[in-house]
């Protein structure tokens, strides 16, 4: 089982989350699978989907002996975060700031991903506990804002969910954030029948924007 700080390398080391949100546990758990033959290396199983934590413990037994760790997405309170944790779960993230979901992760030294959008919420977040910051939802102000944030606060991690394409992915990175979020461009890129091999071949395509991004 990695420690915490493995995971945390693992998600600076690849600069990338996928967040797997889809509308069955089947199809997220293919996509997921896909994904990785790709190259992702930190996946985000969301909780909206039925049967998510049976998803988690399936990908985790089936890539054990991969350098591939698998997390809860929309972990909203501490009970979502302690089921997550004991289904394998090796970071949790949250599209808010909910300090008991932090706590039970830090209590068993399980890495979290905490949202916030504003300055004040980020400090917040940070102040309660939580290894990296998901700023959230980054549509709207999209690399300008992310920078300007980053300018005062660059002590903290920070990872963009939203927005992020292999085209504009560099210019993320040239902003200062840590890592980024990524979903349906990989996730639905098989299109309604879930063709794998483009969901492999996304996911591939966007693991090398990522890598010429950073030089």
């Amino acid at each position: 089982m990695p420690q915490k700080l493995d995971v945390l390398n693992t998600i600076r080391d690849s600069g990338n989350v996928l967040i797997v949100r889809l509308d069955t546990a089947d199809k997220a758990f293919e996509a997921a699978s896909a994904a990785v033959e790709g190259g992702i290396r930190a996946l985000e199983i969301t909780l909206s989907i039925p049967g998510a934590l049976r998803v988690i413990e399936r990908l985790s037994e089936r890539f054990a002996d991969r350098d591939v760790v698998f997390g809860a997405g929309t972990v909203l309170d501490e009970h979502a975060a302690w089921a997550s944790i004991q289904a394998g779960a090796r970071f949790l993230v949250s599209p808010n700031l909910n300090p008991a979901m932090i706590r039970v992760a830090n209590r068993y030294q399980v890495a979290t991903i905490s949202g916030a959008y504003t300055p004040t919420e980020v400090l917040d977040t940070a102040e309660a506990g939580s290894d990296m910051v998901k700023i959230f939802p980054t549509e709207a102000g999209g690399i300008p804002y992310v920078k300007a944030m980053l300018a005062p606060l660059a002590q903290i991690p920070m990872v963009p969910a939203g927005g992020v394409t292999t085209a504009n992915v560099g210019e993320w990175f040239d902003a200062g954030v840590t890592a980024v979020g990524v979903g349906s461009a990989v996730t639905k890129a098989g299109g309604p029948e879930g063709d794998t091999t483009k969901i492999t071949a996304a996911a591939a395509e966007f693991v090398r924007a990522i890598e010429r991004a950073r030089g």
